[in-house]
C-alpha cells in the first residue's frame, strides 16, 4: 500500500492546493469578455475595459437622472453618487459576478449587484428610498423594509471577492484587468457551440455576399445553408450524394471534400467543389463548377454542373481537398499525391513530377476558356511558357503530400499587411508535419523531403529541390501530432488578442495551436482551453477530439469542425466557434447587419447539445487524461491493487468537497486570505483533472 499512500498523500495536498491558486477573470453578463469603448460619459470609469457600449451607457444615465427625478435636491445630492455607482455596475469588467450569474440558472440571477457590507449599510441608511426604483426582487424589497442588515445580507452575492467597491481594490483583479488589456494572460480560449448532429464537416464557407449566410460541407455530399444564429434549412443547398464516392469506413479520406464561391457569387451565383467520384471502377478527383437557382440562391442546381478538372486517383487516400480563390480571381486547387505510402509513383514520385496534376497546387482562371479546355491558365502561372508535354501549364506549386486545408489571409484591416498569402498544412508521412506558405512557382520538397528533413536520399538534391524549394514556415514531429490540419489567420473584429495569429491543429490528437510572426520568424504555442469557471453559461473548454477543418465566416470569425468518430456516417459532427475569453472588440464597431434573403421552405432552429452529453464527455475525456497522466509518471500504477485504485478514485471525487470545506474555514478566520487563495482555483483544478 504504500504507492497507494503516497498517491492519496498527493491527492490530499492537491486538494489543499485546489483553492489556493484560483484567478479571477473579467466576464459581462452575456459571459463574453469586456471591452474597450471610449466614448463612455456616464460610466466613464469603464471605457478602457467594461461591459457596455455608448448607447447602453446613454441609457444608464437618462435611467439614473429618472430615478432622481423622483425625489427632493437633498435626496438627489446625497444619493446621486450611490445611485451612479450601482447602475455602472452593469457596466464593470466583473458585472456577472456581481450579478450573482455565474454557476446559477437563470431564475437566480440578481438584478442588484453585490455590494460590500459596509458600503451597503452606507447606501441603505441614506438612500434606501431608491431601492424600489432599482430592483424588481421581491425578496429584496421585503428584507430592505426590515432594515439595513437584513437587506445587505440578502443582497450579498456568492463570492464576496466580487462585491463593489472592494473589487476595484483588490490587485489581483486589478492584474487581471490589465492582462486582458493588453493581452499578457495565459490566452485560453473558450469554445461556442453553432452546430451539431453532423456527418463529418469538412468545410464551412461564405460566399462574401453581405448576407452572412454560411454553408456546412458533410463528407457525404450534402451542403446545408446556415444563418449567424445557428438556424439552418431543412432543405439542403445541395445534395450530390449520388456523385460522390466514399464510405463509412473510419478515415476514409474520399468523399466532398471542398466547397469555394466565385468572387461575384452575388452576381453569377457559381461555385465550385471538390469530390471524388467512380466511373466504370476507376476513382477520379473531380473539380467542378455549379449554379444555383437564380429565384432561390438557397438551393443549387445540381443539373447546371460543369465538369473543370478530373485526373485518376491511383489510391483512396492523399486527396487534398482544399478548394479556394485568392485576391486576385483565380481558382486554387490542392491535390495530394495520389496515396498509398512514399509517393511510390514512379522514378521521383507525384509530388516532383510537372506532367501530373497529382501532388501540386493548381490555378485556373474560371471566367475564360483557352482552347478546348473548359477554362484558361492564368498569364502569370509558373511553367505556362514551358512545354505543355513536359510541364502542366495549370501547375501553380508542387512537392506537395497531402495539404489538407488551405486558407487566404486576409490581410490586418489597417494596413493590408499579409493579404493574399496562403497557408496550408501538408500532412506528413513517418516524422513531420508542416506549415507552409504557398508562393507561385513554389517547390515544397515531397517526396525528396518531410518537413526539413531527406525522406528519400537520392532525390534530396538540387536537381530535384533547385531554387525554388520552399521550406515549411513551421514543422512538428509526430511526438506532438500525426495528422496536421491547416487553420486560419484570424482576422476578425471580435478578439484583438488573436489578430494576426494563424490557428490551427492536429487531426490525431486533438491539439490546437496558433503560429506568431514577428520580424519573419514564426514563434508556435500550444493553444490551452479554459477551465468551466471561465468559459461558463453556453462556452465550452473541451471538444472531440478528431479536428477535421477550420473556417471563417464574412465577418472573419474563425470557426473549428470536430467529431468523436471520423465516419462519414456517423453524426456525431460538430462546428465551434472560438471565443476569446479575455476581450472582446467593442459589440456597435463589429456589429453586421446582413442583407435580407427570401427563404423558401422551413428553417429549423439550432438545438444545442444537452447538458447530460457535455457532463458525460467531460467527466469521461477528464478521467481518460487523470488515467493518461499518472500512467506515463509511474509503471507501478498498472500493478496498483483495486482497493488503490477505488481509494484513489475516491479521493479525487473529494477534491471538490474538501476545497470547499477548506474555503469556509478560511473565510472563518480572514476575507482577506479568502481572497489572495480563490485567485487560483480554477487553474488548479485544470491541472488536476487535465
Amino acid at each position: 500500500m504504500g504507492g497507494c499512500t503516497l498517491l492519496i498523500i498527493n491527492i490530499a495536498i492537491l486538494s489543499a492546493s485546489y483553492i489556493g491558486i484560483t484567478r479571477s477573470h473579467p466576464q459581462c453578463t452575456d459571459f463574453y469578455p469586456p471591452f474597450e469603448d471610449v466614448n463612455l460619459q456616464f460610466c466613464s470609469e469603464y471605457r478602457e475595459f467594461g461591459c457596455c457600449v455608448s448607447d447602453r451607457d446613454a441609457a444608464l444615465e437618462n435611467l439614473g437622472q429618472t430615478i432622481l427625478g423622483n425625489f427632493p435636491d437633498d435626496v438627489k445630492e446625497e444619493c446621486e453618487h450611490f445611485l451612479k455607482d450601482i447602475l455602472c455596475q452593469e457596466c464593470s469588467p466583473y458585472a456577472a459576478h456581481q450579478f450573482n450569474m455565474e454557476g446559477r440558472s437563470k431564475l437566480d440571477w440578481s438584478d442588484f449587484p453585490g455590494l460590500c457590507t459596509q458600503y451597503c449599510l452606507d447606501f441603505h441608511g441614506k438612500c434606501a428610498q431608491l431601492i424600489p426604483y432599482i430592483t424588481n426582487n421581491r425578496a429584496l424589497l421585503n428584507a430592505s423594509a426590515v432594515s439595513g442588515q437584513a437587506f445587505c445580507t440578502a443582497q450579498q452575492i456568492d463570492d464576496v471577492d466580487y462585491c463593489f467597491p472592494s473589487v476595484l481594490l483588490d490587485e489581483n483583479f486589478n492584474d487581471e484587468v490589465r492582462e486582458g488589456q493588453i493581452g499578457s494572460g495565459d490566452d485560453c480560449l473558450c469554445l461556442e457551440e453553432f452546430a451539431n448532429n453532423l456527418r463529418n464537416p469538412l468545410a464551412l464557407s461564405h460566399a462574401n455576399d453581405s448576407t452572412h449566410r454560411l454553408y456546412i460541407m458533410e463528407q457525404t455530399g450534402v451542403v446545408n445553408v446556415f444563418f449567424r444564429n445557428g438556424s439552418y434549412l431543412e432543405d439542403p443547398f445541395l445534395n450530390i450524394e449520388d456523385l460522390v464516392y466514399v464510405s463509412g469506413r473510419r478515415g476514409d479520406e474520399r468523399g466532398l471534400l471542398g466547397l469555394a464561391f466565385h468572387p461575384i457569387y452575388a452576381e453569377n451565383r457559381k461555385f465550385y467543389v471538390h469530390y471524388t467520384t467512380r466511373e466504370g471502377g476507376v476513382l477520379h478527383v473531380r473539380i467542378s463548377e455549379l449554379t444555383s437557382f437564380s429565384n432561390d440562391t438557397n438551393r443549387a442546381d445540381p443539373e447546371t454542373e460543369r465538369i473543370l478538372i478530373q485526373t485518376e486517383e491511383p489510391a483512396g487516400n492523399h486527396n487534398g481537398g482544399s478548394i479556394f480563390f485568392a485576391p486576385d480571381g483565380f481558382l486554387y486547387i490542392s491535390l495530394g499525391d495520389g496515396g498509398n505510402a512514399g509517393d511510390p509513383f514512379g522514378e521521383y514520385g507525384n509530388g516532383l513530377n510537372l506532367t501530373t496534376f497529382l501532388g501540386k497546387i493548381l490555378r485556373i482562371d474560371v471566367d475564360r476558356r483557352d482552347g478546348l479546355l473548359p477554362y484558361a491558365i492564368p498569364p502569370d502561372n509558373p511553367f505556362v511558357h514551358d512545354d505543355p508535354y513536359m510541364y502542366f501549364h495549370e501547375i501553380f506549386a508542387y512537392g506537395v503530400r497531402n495539404m489538407w486545408r488551405c486558407s487566404v489571409d486576409r490581410g490586418d484591416g489597417e494596413t493590408g499587411e499579409g493579404a493574399g498569402r496562403i497557408f496550408c498544412g501538408d500532412v506528413g508521412q513517418n516524422k513531420f508535419e508542416e506549415i507552409d506558405i504557398v508562393v507561385n512557382g513554389g517547390n515544397y520538397g515531397w517526396r525528396a523531403k518531410e518537413g526539413y528533413s531527406c525522406y528519400d536520399r537520392d532525390l534530396c538534391n538540387d536537381e530535384f529541390l533547385g531554387d525554388n524549394y520552399v521550406d515549411p514556415i513551421h514543422v512538428y514531429p509526430h511526438s506532438d501530432g500525426k495528422s496536421v490540419t491547416g487553420g486560419y489567420v484570424y482576422r476578425g473584429c471580435m478578439y484583438p488578442h488573436l489578430q494576426g495569429l494563424y490557428i490551427y491543429g492536429d487531426f490525431w490528437n486533438g491539439r490546437l495551436f496558433k503560429l506568431e510572426e514577428s520580424e519573419g520568424e514564426w514563434e508556435n504555442k500550444e493553444i490551452c482551453l479554459g477551465t468551466k469557471d471561465i468559459c461558463t453559461g453556453d462556452l465550452w473548454n473541451y471538444f472531440p477530439e478528431n479536428i477535421l477543418s477550420f473556417g471563417e465566416d464574412e465577418a472573419g470569425e474563425l470557426y473549428m469542425m470536430v467529431t468523436d468518430l471520423a465516419s462519414s456516417t456517423h453524426s456525431g459532427g460538430k462546428i465551434f466557434k472560438f471565443v476569446d475569453p479575455n476581450k472582446r472588440g467593442n459589440p456597435e464597431e463589429c456589429h453586421v447587419e446582413p442583407i435580407p434573403v427570401p427563404v423558401f421552405g422551413s428553417i429549423l432552429p439550432f438545438q444545442p447539445s444537452t447538458e447530460d452529453y457535455k457532463t458525460t464527455t467531460e467527466s469521461e475525456n477528464s478521467w481518460e487524461e487523470v488515467k493518461t497522466t499518472s500512467t506515463s509518471k509511474s509503471n507501478n500504477i498498472h500493478n496498483t491493487p483495486s482497493l488503490c485504485l477505488t481509494l484513489l478514485t475516491a479521493s479525487i471525487a473529494l477534491i471538490p468537497f474538501l476545497s470547499n470545506l477548506l474555503e469556509k474555514l478560511v473565510i472563518t478566520s480572514s476575507v482577506l486570505s479568502l481572497q489572495s487563495l480563490s485567485t487560483a482555483q480554477s487553474d488548479v483544478r485544470q491541472t488536476s483533472l487535465r
